[in-house]
């Protein structure tokens, strides 16, 4: 039974009964109903802000899961990392030095890949700095791995041919010296025979008689064969492959002609005094990559560890070259 007001009239000094309009019904409905939604919102808005959902919690455990094992990922990449900086250091600096081949450059070897939107994938997520760094570092690696592994298949190549370019490299002395006593002037600064001044003398000088025979200190090409009465006088230059050549200067006869293959130990002139030249002798060069070398360091099958060793250090003397 629904409740009934009332309330006191001073005019006719009686209590009557309050009549609740159908306006006032629906106001005050609207207010219940009004304070229940702003509640409601108040607790919705509070439980999203502090508390998570089953579903949340369950998204943030696999992201936490997902965090941990790109650290992981990330220890095993510096792990692969320094295994390749360890296989590229030995490469540089073992194999490829038994071989006598340049290093790989470092530009090579950290050659960048290339695209600013080559990650652009990635952007946009709460870890994309994780994600892009450790995809970037695998790309890296991977970059690392294709060059390191053209390197070997190189060294490889390299090493089957290694009696092809052992019996190319310079290794003889290029006329019968086996007492030593026909080696006059040496690399270095020595005295100009003719200006009396320091020169660089970039080879070595034998003294021997008109006619004594040259010998190629290596397999290879006759590559140039020049005939003056200037410099050098008449020389003789072979290509040996590997990056190598060597230069006969002041010949009297020539015993090849250019374009001509010859072997270590092949007669290929005789020795002379052409060109800017005191006394018959052969100047001898060796050249590695455009660069002229100490020949003496070429003499290796030539010489006992005791003539060596003699040798070396005969070439720290002062003397007057012949040319």
């Amino acid at each position: 039974m629904a409740k009934v007001n009332y309330k006191f009239n001073k005019k006719s000094l009686q209590f009557e009964e309050v009549k609740v309009t159908l306006k006032a019904r629906l106001l005050k409905a609207l207010s219940v109903v009004a304070t229940g939604m702003v509640f409601a919102a108040v607790v919705i808005f509070l439980a999203y802000t502090f508390l998570d959902s089953p579903k949340e919690k369950m998204l943030k455990r696999e992201i936490a899961q997902y965090e941990l094992q790109f650290e992981r990922i990330n220890e095993r990449l510096n792990k692969y990392d320094a295994v390749l900086t360890d296989l590229a250091d030995r490469d540089d600096n073992i194999y490829r030095v038994i071989f006598e081949a340049e290093p790989v450059p470092s530009s090579v070897r950290k050659a960048g890949f290339g695209g600013t939107d080559r990650y652009a994938r990635l952007e946009g997520y709460k870890n994309s700095n994780l994600i892009i760094e450790t995809t970037r570092r695998l790309d890296k690696i991977q970059s690392q791995l294709v060059v390191q592994s053209e390197s070997f298949d190189e060294v490889y190549h390299m090493a089957k041919n290694k009696n092809e370019m052992l019996s190319c490299i310079p290794a003889i002395q290029p006329v019968n010296n086996k007492d030593l006593k026909r080696l006059s002037s040496y690399y270095g600064y020595r005295t100009d025979p003719i200006y009396k001044v320091k020169k660089f003398h970039p080879g070595i000088d034998f003294s021997a008689p008109t006619g004594t025979e040259i010998y190629a200190t290596g397999d290879g090409v006759v590559k140039a064969i020049t005939r003056s009465r200037r410099g050098y006088g008449n020389r003789i230059i072979i290509d040996h492959g590997y990056g190598y050549e060597t230069m006969y200067a002041h010949i009297h006869e020539f015993k090849v002609r250019k374009g001509e293959k010859v072997n270590r130990g092949q007669l290929i002139a005789t020795v002379g005094n052409t060109g800017k030249s005191t006394a018959p002798h052969l100047h001898y060069e060796i050249r590695k990559d455009g660069k002229k070398v100490n020949p003496i360091y070429y003499f290796f099958n030539d010489l006992s560890p005791e003539q060596y060793d003699m040798v070396l250090e005969l070439s720290t003397r002062p003397t007057q070259s012949l040319d």
